[in-house]
C-alpha cells in the first residue's frame, strides 16, 4: 500500500492511497467510527435546574459536547480496576453552576482535568432568565462508538481514485464552465485536467460531453479523507486506527487458537 498526503488543515486530512481495496477502505472507516475512543458526558446529577429545559433535554445536549480527549490518561471503564463502578482514571467531572439572566455556553463547564475541555466553547447549553438556575456535575468517561455515536472522534469517507480520458471535445470551454470543482481548464480549443484530485466523480461533465470525456473511479486507488470532530486530531485518529486494528487481530488470532 502506498499512501500520499494531498491536504491537511485543522479540518481534515486527505490522503491518496494506492494498492488497496473498497472492502479494506470501508474496514478502516467502521473502525474510525465504532472502535476509537473518545471522552464525552455520559450522566449528569442535577442539584438545581430552574431553566426553561427539562432534565433530560439539558443533560442530551451536554452529552453531545464535543470534549477535547487525552486517551493515554483514561481507562475504559470495563478496563479500569475499578471494574466500572468510576474513579479518577476511567471518569472525569465537570461541573457547571450558573445564574441568569444569562446564555450558558459549554466553555462554562468546568473541568477536573485541564487537558479535557469543550471543543467548541461557543455550543449554547441554554439560556436562562432571571433568577433561573443551572447547578450540575457532569460524568465524562471514555468509550467508543459502538456504544454511543457522541463517543466517535470523527469519520472517514472515500471514492475510487478518478481516471479520466478525454478524447476530441467540441466545446471545452462549456466542459471546463461546468465542472463544479474546477478539475478542468481550456484555452479555448483543447480541454486540459487541472486538478484530477478535486474530482467527486460526480459525471457532470461526461453527461455534459456525451461521451468525449470519460471518468471512472479506480477499484485500487482511493482519495480518502478523514475528518475529526475535535476530540482527537486526525493523526491521533490515524493512530487510534492502526492501534484497534492490532487490537482486533490479536483478539481473532486467540479465538483461532482456541479452535486447535
Amino acid at each position: 500500500m502506498e499512501i500520499k498526503l494531498l491536504s491537511k488543515d485543522k479540518a481534515k486530512v486527505r490522503v491518496h492511497v494506492k494498492g488497496t481495496t473498497a472492502a479494506e477502505m470501508n474496514t478502516y472507516r467502521r473502525t474510525i467510527l465504532d472502535k476509537l475512543p473518545a471522552m464525552a458526558i455520559d450522566t449528569v446529577e442535577f442539584l438545581e435546574n430552574s431553566s426553561a429545559l427539562y432534565d433530560e433535554m439539558l443533560a442530551h445536549r451536554l452529552g453531545l459536547v464535543v470534549l477535547k480527549t487525552d486517551v493515554e490518561s483514561y481507562f475504559i471503564r470495563e478496563n479500569c480496576k475499578c471494574k466500572g463502578v468510576g474513579c479518577a482514571r476511567c471518569t472525569l467531572d465537570l461541573t457547571l453552576d450558573v445564574e441568569g439572566p444569562c446564555m450558558v455556553y459549554a466553555e462554562q463547564l468546568k473541568s477536573k482535568d485541564p487537558a479535557v475541555i469543550p471543543v467548541h466553547g461557543k455550543t449554547l447549553l441554554v439560556k436562562l432568565l432571571a433568577n433561573q438556575k443551572v447547578k450540575l456535575i457532569a460524568h465524562a468517561i471514555l468509550s467508543s462508538g459502538n456504544e454511543h455515536i457522541k463517543f466517535s472522534p470523527g469519520i472517514m469517507y472515500y471514492q475510487g481514485y478518478p481516471n479520466i480520458k478525454i478524447a476530441d471535445v467540441k466545446s471545452p470551454d462549456a466542459i471546463a464552465g461546468i465542472c463544479p470543482t474546477g478539475v478542468f481548464s481550456s484555452d479555448h480549443k483543447k480541454l486540459v485536467i487541472k486538478n484530477k484530485e478535486a474530482c467527486t466523480l460526480c459525471m457532470a461533465c461526461v453527461d455534459a460531453s456525451k461521451g468525449e470525456v470519460e471518468v471512472k473511479g479506480s477499484e485500487t486507488e482511493f482519495i480518502v479523507t478523514i475528518e475529526p470532530w475535535g476530540q482527537l486530531t486526525a493523526t491521533g485518529m490515524v493512530e487510534g486506527l492502526v492501534d484497534a486494528l492490532h487490537e482486533q487481530i490479536d483478539a481473532l488470532s486467540e479465538e483461532i487458537k482456541k479452535l486447535k
